[in-house]
């Protein structure tokens, strides 16, 4: 199963629509790059063809994907669900992040994957409790200051 956010799924579907934008373009591309004649050293042929490969494998990818996500949507709640947005304190400093699910996780933008050992840790907590979790850097210890 795929775990998405509202946000996540609407994100996909902007790059779907976005990719299939593209199909004519491509098409058009390949088109007159065939016009030019013999194919074997035309380089624009080549480089449409294989741009055409990776746009249509991503939107089956992203098709895939949306066929078997769920959506959830957060939960109002005192315990940290799929989707909560929760500040935290670490080495004195306060971070804030989104518990989402594997796809979207991206942890330069604070998307978490319920998956990976933080997110897995912070599941069902509670604003207050301090959970110790062990990290490839070492130990780290999380304080639960706010969850939305």
């Amino acid at each position: 199963m795929i775990y998405l956010t509202p946000e996540g799924k609407q994100k996909l579907e902007k790059e779907l629509n976005e990719l299939i934008a593209r199909r004519p373009i491509i098409s058009k591309r390949i088109q007159v790059a065939k016009d030019m004649g013999d194919l074997k050293e035309n380089a624009d042929y080549h480089d449409a063809k294989d741009e055409q490969g990776m746009v249509e494998a991503r939107i089956r990818e992203i098709e895939a994907m949306l066929n078997q996500a769920e959506v959830v949507n957060k939960t109002s709640g005192e315990t940290i669900t799929l989707g909560s947005k929760i500040k935290i304190i670490t080495n004195g400093k306060e971070r804030e992040m989104q518990i989402v699910g594997a796809n979207e996780a991206s942890p330069l933008e604070g998307k978490i994957s319920n998956e990976s050992p933080i997110g897995r840790a912070l599941m069902r907590r509670k604003v207050g409790e301090k959970i110790e979790i062990d990290i490839p850097a070492g130990k780290v210890i999380y304080e639960i200051k706010e969850i939305d």
